[in-house]
């Protein structure tokens, strides 16, 4: 799969398609898998994965069998398939690449499509009460947007993927907002003045009721929530989840699917609380605010734009620590020149005593370090060069107090590697 096909987190914008056909032809192939389910669709720039993984637990811990697609992964790629928290046997993907390689080949499909075929097949041989499914990227020509979902969210707008999804936030707005279905409610997590307009219009162009989560919720303490997933931008994407589940109780119990009746019963606060706190243990969501290390502390965050950069700054802040120890890349095609600066000019703030260490994500579009660190060189940010993140992080603990902090931050792959 890896050597044959383009992978967008490999390859970057070769491997972008901005066309749904072929994922309709492999639908049509496959046998409809997707209409075999019913599920809950997830946008947005930041907190989509998060939210889908709230999701996901909440409803496994009312005792339905639950599907779970994500991307990308980060260690293994069954990490994107997963049913009640186990991820995909590799004899299923083994099988249904062997089975359907002739219909890869046919309809030139990409690396994300063919996965997202493998994903909605298995959710429906496994006949799975619902399943939970990540966008990819954008929304309205995503692989994923063939479903036709119980309730649409979208977490948020943020400068993302500009090359493809349009420069201004309601460019982008309208290429998230295409996951909005004729007559299915739709949860916007975030009011943003750019964006609700843009929703507002779509949403009643296609009869979709629409809610802004954060018009009827708040989260103040993330403790009082959940202590597995602690960055403090996880109170807006609870916000969402919140919402969502009052939505969903609200279909279930409206008798529209029959099959579902016993939902709204089954969502009970114990459920959402409990799916809340459980949602590493549930799902085996990674990457987000996790401690590798207590002594020194070390943590890895994935925050690779700007909503996600600030969130981290945001936790940051709070936290008390001697010295920050930076561990950072990311690929190439981030305008890792703006995102150096910020993060500088913050940490002084943050902090005097801090360090840079740069090192490379071990995947094709990842930025040579010696660039990176050229780059920085350039705007008056020096820090030291490692090939791998292993050896920047064992360099950075060896040097770090016992009331330090190691941040590892920058691109997801970069992370991924970190917990290789």
């Amino acid at each position: 799969m890896f050597a044959q096909l383009p992978m967008y987190h490999r390859i970057g914008a070769a491997a972008y398609k901005a066309d749904i056909q072929p994922t309709v032809d492999m639908m049509e192939a496959l046998g409809h898998p997707e209409n075999k389910f019913r599920s809950i669709h997830v946008a947005g720039t930041n907190g989509k994965g998060s939210v889908s993984h709230f999701l996901a637990s909440i409803l496994q811990e009312s005792g339905l069998k639950v599907g779970l697609y994500t991307s990308p992964h980060l260690v293994d790629f069954r990490e994107r398939i997963r049913i009640n928290g186990e991820m995909i046997p590799q004899s299923a993907v083994v099988d249904f690449v062997d089975d359907n390689r002739q219909l890869f080949a046919d309809l030139q499909l990409s690396f994300f499509e063919m996965t997202v075929g493998m994903a909605f097949d298995y959710f429906a041989r496994e006949k799975v009460d619902i399943a939970v499914i990540e966008v990819g990227m954008g929304g309205r020509l995503d692989s994923t947007n063939v479903i036709t979902p119980l309730l649409s969210v979208i977490t948020n707008i943020g400068l993302d993927h500009t090359q493809f999804l349009g420069d201004t936030l309601e460019k982008i707005a309208v290429e998230k907002a295409g996951i909005i279905k004729p007559g299915i409610p739709v949860v916007i997590g975030e009011t943003q003045p750019e964006t609700k307009p843009v929703f507002l219009s779509i949403a009643a162009e296609r009869h979709a009721p629409i809610t802004f989560a954060d018009s009827h919720y708040r989260v103040d303490r993330i403790e009082d929530y959940t202590e597995e997933l602690t960055g403090d931008y996880q109170k807006k994407n609870i916000a969402t989840v919140l919402q969502a589940v009052d939505i969903l109780r609200t279909i279930a119990s409206a008798n529209c699917y029959p099959e579902l009746g016993e939902l709204s019963a089954k969502l009970t606060e114990e459920c959402v609380h409990r799916g809340l706190a459980r949602v590493v243990t549930n799902t085996h969501l990674h990457g987000r605010w996790q401690t590798i290390c207590r002594q020194p502390l070390t943590i890895c965050e994935t925050a690779h734009n700007a909503p996600g950069i600030d969130a981290m700054l945001g936790k940051l802040a709070t936290m008390d620590f001697e010295r920050l120890h930076v561990i950072y890349g990311c690929v190439n095609d981030k305008d890792y020149r703006k995102i150096l600066i910020h993060l500088n000019s913050q940490f002084s703030i943050l902090n005097s005593q801090f360090t840079w260490r740069f090192s490379q994500p071990s995947v094709p579009r990842g930025l040579a370090v010696e660039e990176l660190q050229a780059a920085a060189h350039e705007l008056g940010i020096e820090g030291t060069a490692f090939r791998n993140v292993k050896d920047a992080i064992a360099d950075a603990q060896t040097k770090a107090g016992d009331k330090d902090l190691v941040l590892v931050t920058g691109s997801i792959f970069l992370i991924a590697d970190a917990l290789s």
